[in-house]
């Protein structure tokens, strides 16, 4: 463990995770992760960034140079399906697209709790198909989020692969699988996580379902069926909440015969790729994720 990612964990137990624990309602909660990521986003240089319109909504597409022609990795930004956004997620997405030398284009979705409860899965689907309409076949488009966006990633991968039009893969960092909240790493981790209090996930959960049920895998991939499913990457914090939404999706996708590596890492707190230029362990990962999508691609390594 880096010092930078000691001092990094010290610094979000004494002010992120307390500022977290306090947010109420969506636009509390939305005004506080902004501002939040206004202080540490690090965008990399040389960096194309373009507001676009996919399927009716705003994304934004980001490039590094030149792009290998007719690939894409499709990116569902996090935030616990109520905050969020593309431009928020630029430092993280950028850094991919650089790594990758792949265009990332991350779609817009509507957030609850003022969206139709299943927009999210609605809105990235019609991304992925507004994709495919404009000239690129489903297995050159790799799934890609993390957080509440990793859980989209994985549901949109199992109504892609019930339809029979699966992408080329998919790349979960840190997802949020089980709304149910009856992971194990729930209690055992919740001092751990240095960033999430564990408190707050049940009024994001009410935010999100509003009465529905929490096993319906538009919202809980870790009950979604994946028939003939491509790879999946998943990386992980083993001192994260929600460790076991990455471990179980991780055995329910083995269930289905998914070919899917697991990248535990030990110290770093939820979703640690958006500290990039801050510590090495998220350039470690992204660039672990960008060889991820390559290969996915059938692409040679960089």
């Amino acid at each position: 463990m880096s010092i930078r990612l000691v001092l990094l964990n010290l610094w979000l137990r004494a002010f992120a995770k307390p500022m977290v624990r306090r947010f109420h309602g969506p636009a509390q909660m939305r005004r506080g992760t902004e501002r939040l990521a206004s202080w540490i986003v690090r965008e990399p240089t040389e960096i194309c960034r373009l507001q676009i319109r996919l399927a009716g909504r705003d994304a934004l597409s980001l490039r590094a140079g030149q792009c290998v022609a007719g690939r894409v990795i499709l990116y569902l930004h996090g935030g616990g399906y109520v905050t969020g956004s593309p431009w928020m997620y630029r430092g993280l997405t950028g850094r991919l697209a650089k790594l990758s030398g792949l265009e990332v284009i991350v779609p817009d979705y509507r957030l609850a709790p003022e969206a139709p409860v299943g927009a999210a899965l609605e809105d990235a689907t019609a991304a992925f198909d507004a994709l495919v309409e404009t000239g690129y076949d489903p297995s050159a488009i790799v799934l890609a989020g993390d957080s509440a966006g990793g859980g989209l990633a994985v549901a949109l991968l199992s109504a892609l692969c019930q339809r029979g039009t699966p992408p080329a893969g998919v790349i979960a960092l840190s997802p949020w699988t089980d709304l149910t909240c009856s992971g194990e790493s729930l209690r055992l981790n919740a001092s751990k996580d240095a960033m999430l209090p564990v408190e707050r996930l049940g009024d994001t959960c009410e935010m999100v379902l509003r009465g529905h049920d929490p096993t319906d895998p538009r919202f809980s991939p870790l009950f979604a069926e994946f028939p003939d499913p491509p790879p999946v990457l998943i990386q992980h914090s083993m001192a994260e909440i929600l460790c076991d939404d990455s471990l179980r999706v991780a055995e329910r996708l083995r269930d289905f015969g998914t070919d899917v590596t697991v990248q535990s890492w030990p110290d770093t707190p939820h979703v640690w790729h958006f500290f990039d230029g801050r510590i090495p362990e998220a350039r470690e990962a992204l660039e672990d994720a960008a060889a991820a999508a390559r290969k996915m691609l059938n692409l040679p390594q960089r």
